[in-house]
């Protein structure tokens, strides 16, 4: 059964594409890897009957963004939904300034979630104690940002771009023959400079959290005006598919959805990982282990011998 990128459209939560995945592949076995917020929009990946098998390995999978944020004006909720609750007159940005800030949030970190969010805490929500007023002691998390690439910045949301190129996911040039990707943005909440942000992070990352973040930075509130998720580990935008489309949608077997090192197994080895045992074998770190091209297991290898995390029948 395939893994499916698909094209996650603006207003619909990562559940309601789930739903309608459901419906349009008659099984209610189906999964996702990492889910989107309702005011973004991008690959969403969904894991349908036995590959859902397949979704524990996949969630911390890095992330490719584009992101708007939005300078000189603060939300509950740290994206465009709103209200605006905090604004600040926003000083002359100089792009290499506003660069040099962006670089001080790569690398390892702790980031603080967002109020609203899914986030557990002694068996309560935190969006459903922030919607009754309340708040939350998150605490921060360890999360990893690879890069933070400055785009442009704009005197607002509507202002910035929102045509790319969809190999480079930079600005469409308009002089190109290449068609473009155009994005659709939620409305924007008013006329704020806008920072125009290529991000690629590791799993657990909040860009809400992070816009927040870059505006404290630069000394004022902020909010992400926009976000466009363009790759899930080896899922670009471009080859996802849409909503619509998902009755026929072919996606890829588990095999390819797994970015592990392979081992082929023999008939010896992928009976003895299939019953639980622990083999000798040299590979060190995690591996898919085949036979004659089929899924056996996923394995922990220590050099000496391999543990099953998972295995297939």
């Amino acid at each position: 059964m395939p893994v499916i990128a698909v094209d996650k459209p603006l207003n619909l939560t990562s559940h309601d594409v789930v739903n309608r995945a459901r419906r349009a592949r008659s099984t209610r076995r189906v999964g996702h890897t990492g889910t989107l917020d309702p005011l973004a929009t991008g690959v969403l990946v969904l894991c349908v009957d036995d590959s859902t098998k397949v979704v524990q390995f996949m969630e911390a999978d890095s992330k490719d963004y584009l992101a708007w944020i939005s300078l000189g004006a603060g939300t509950p909720t740290l994206d465009a939904e709103g209200p605006v609750d905090e604004v600040a007159a926003v000083p002359e940005l100089d792009a290499a300034r506003v660069q040099g800030v962006l670089a001080s949030f790569t690398g390892p970190q702790a980031q603080v979630p967002p109020q609203y969010s899914a986030i557990q805490v002694g068996g309560q929500r935190a969006y459903a104690v922030a919607r009754a007023g309340g708040a939350l002691d998150l605490p921060a998390r360890n999360v990893v940002i690879h890069s933070l690439d400055l785009l442009g910045v704009y005197p607002s949301v509507d202002a910035a771009p929102r045509t790319f190129d969809p190999q480079s996911w930079t600005p469409a040039d308009s002089s190109t023959i290449e068609p473009g990707h155009t994005f659709t943005l939620p409305p924007a909440l008013g006329e704020y400079p806008t920072l125009l942000v290529r991000a690629s992070v590791g799993s657990g990352t909040y860009l809400r959290s992070l816009a927040r973040d870059v505006g404290a930075a630069l000394g004022v509130p902020a909010h992400l005006g926009g976000l466009v998720r363009t790759r899930v580990g080896r899922y670009d935008l471009r080859d996802a598919v849409t909503v619509d489309d998902l009755p026929g949608a072919t996606g890829i077997p588990d095999l390819a959805a797994l970015d592990f090192p392979v081992i082929e197994a023999d008939d010896r080895l992928a009976r003895e990982l299939r019953q639980g045992k622990r083999p000798a074998h040299p590979a060190q770190g995690r591996h898919v282990v085949t036979l004659n091209g089929d899924l056996v297991a996923v394995v922990d290898g220590d050099g000496e011998q391999l543990k099953v995390v998972r295995a297939w029948a």
